[in-house]
């Protein structure tokens, strides 16, 4: 099964950041304010598994920061996705769940 421990254990900048969130850096004026939080994370399940997305997140966004030092290529991949970004709207998600999912057909009010 899914141990959120051995990634806390074996990524060491995640580790080094939960330790820091949990001892307080970030919150002096409350210094325990968080460290349920990371508690519940390393040794409670991670029901999210966000330990286990943590390294393809970071990675992820070092290929964002590289690509956006590229702002020719930034702003035509910016324009692509604006551009596209009509056929996702919430509208035409529900009718197709509605048609293709749960097989009903609308009401009108």
């Amino acid at each position: 099964g899914y141990k959120p421990r051995e990634y806390y254990e074996k990524d060491e900048e995640l580790h080094q950041v939960l330790t820091q969130i949990g001892s307080g850096v970030f919150s002096p004026e409350d210094p325990g304010r968080y460290r349920d939080l990371v508690d519940s994370l390393i040794n409670f399940g991670d029901h999210y598994q966000v330990l286990a997305d943590y390294r393809s997140y970071v990675d992820c966004q070092d290929k964002v920061d590289e690509l956006y030092e590229l702002q020719e290529e930034w702003t035509a991949k910016a324009m692509l996705n604006i551009a596209n970004m009509g056929y996702f709207s919430s509208d035409r998600t529900i009718k197709e769940y509605a048609d293709h999912i749960w097989h009903i057909d609308p009401v009108r009010l």
